[in-house]
């Protein structure tokens, strides 16, 4: 198994290496699909037992996942999404899952950190890092600061717009203006302030328009600079500018190397002068923040 499959108590993304930057989804009932998501260059591939995979092939998918090549260097972290618990389709993900080969699992539909809590206990006693996807009904929208005490498991929150849309009976998930209504808005903030509080990696949402590779870099660069570091994808044209939107460029990195150098030279001040310009401890966070996305 990957060494991010095991990690068994304090599972943080900083603790494994720099967080994903491109997340790719791919139906598991397509071995076409599967492998070539394998050979993409995306950091993390998501199996998808669940949205993309209709009912009657469920059973194909697990078969299908379980027979999966052995690992190639250089690839992917693998990940596999599983049904939403509470469905027979979650009960029959987690009796295959010792047959598949993964690193960690992605939970749809999660609705507070007792999600989290009740997969973990399900898994016992294995264990493997969580990425909820903490947007999709209604009710999630109330949850999200429950995150904080879920188990050490969770690793990523990432927010969804489509299921969200369909659970409020949305006609559109954007406004006349073209860019995202205010309730998915409001979804996209509370998710990225509910990671943040967690302590674990926020992941943006998925571009919906796989052939428009000019608003998926606005929206990914719009992404990172909010704080988001990592980004859904559906298609691996996207994984390129999701990539470099994720990157910390050779400035960045350069700032946040002598901010750091600064403080650790001088470790009880509270401001400092960096560049020609004044700094203090909440730009210390960030910098810190940069050099942990470093490859």
């Amino acid at each position: 198994m990957h060494a991010l499959g095991l990690v068994v108590e304090e599972a943080a993304m900083k603790d494994c290496g720099p967080p994903p930057r491109s997340w790719l989804f791919c139906p598991a009932d397509s071995n076409k699909k599967m492998m070539r998501a394998l050979e993409s260059d995306a950091d993390a591939v998501i199996f998808d037992l669940e949205d993309s995979v209709a009912p009657a092939r469920k059973m194909l998918a697990r078969e299908m996942l379980s027979l999966l090549p052995p690992r190639s260097d250089g690839e992917p972290v693998r990940w596999v999404r599983i049904n939403p618990i509470g469905t027979e389709a979650h009960d029959e993900d987690l009796e295959a899952l010792d047959d598949f080969d993964i690193d960690g699992i992605v939970l749809p539909k999660a609705e507070s950190g007792d999600d989290v809590d009740d997969l973990c206990a399900a898994l016992a006693p294995r264990s493997l890092p969580v990425h909820a996807i903490v947007t999709e009904t209604a009710a999630s929208l109330f949850g999200l600061l429950s995150y904080r005490k879920a188990a050490s498991a969770l690793v990523a929150m990432s927010w969804g717009a489509e299921d969200l849309s369909s659970a409020l009976g949305a006609s559109s998930k954007y406004g006349a203006d073209g860019e995202l209504a205010f309730t998915y808005k409001l979804a996209r903030s509370l998710c990225l302030a509910g990671a943040v509080a967690a302590k674990v990696q926020p992941v943006d949402g998925v571009f919906a328009d796989f052939r428009d590779e000019a608003g998926l870099i606005r929206e990914a660069r719009a992404a990172a600079s909010e704080g988001f570091t990592g980004k859904l994808a559906i298609h691996p044209a996207q994984i390129g500018p999701i990539n470099a939107a994720f990157t910390p460029s050779a400035k960045e990195i350069a700032h946040a190397r002598a901010v750091v150098e600064a403080f650790a030279a001088e470790p009880d001040a509270g401001v400092l002068s960096v560049a020609g310009k004044m700094v203090d401890r909440p730009h210390l966070v960030q910098a810190e923040g940069v050099l942990s996305r470093v490859r």
